[in-house]
């Protein structure tokens, strides 16, 4: 799968692995530091970023968007909740490298994850999108998840209250 302005074998979307921690931080830290998209507030370092991709890849899918050796990106899957009643039901994510915004990395990655919780057998996936975040939301809905929930003023963060809304995707 190819993405804008990489040719032809220089693109792939992959499985992430351990040696892609410090390259999954670096995304991911900035939207930490810069933004309210989460609501973590302090960096992530490597040994830590490393753990989480142990634990996600212990039973759902953890992937890269990766141009000429570069992770552009990754998009991965978890439990929604602990309670069996729950074992068809994910919470799906998707974090781009800023500069890799717009260019089709995103929808490469999440149109991959969706196909592969799909084979595993996911009923649900749902996605909680710090507001407003007009990007996430597009691309959501382009893949068809609708809006189900609206929580106002949930999370803080630069010390002032965000609201958190709920995507839905169901087979």
């Amino acid at each position: 799968m190819n993405f804008e302005g990489v040719g032809p074998g220089g693109s792939m979307i992959r499985m992430a692995t351990r040696s892609d921690s410090e390259a999954i931080c670096a995304i991911y830290n900035h939207y930490v530091t810069d933004t309210t998209v989460t609501f973590e507030e302090s960096p992530v370092d490597v040994d830590e970023m490393s753990r989480r991709i142990d634990a996600t890849t212990a039973a759902w899918p953890w992937l890269v968007a990766e141009a000429r050796g570069q992770v552009l990106g990754y998009a991965y899957a978890n439990q929604w909740k602990p309670r069996s009643g729950y074992r068809h039901t994910v919470e799906s994510t998707v974090y781009l490298d800023p500069s890799h915004i717009g260019r089709g990395a995103g929808s490469a990655l999440y149109a991959s994850l969706l196909e592969m919780l799909r084979e595993r057998g996911v009923h649900c996936a749902i996605a909680g999108i710090a507001l407003p975040n007009a990007a996430s939301i597009a691309l959501h809905e382009k893949f068809g998840f609708t809006k189900v929930a609206h929580f106002r003023e949930n999370g803080i963060k630069f010390g002032r209250w965000i609201d958190v809304g709920y995507w839905q995707l169901s087979r």
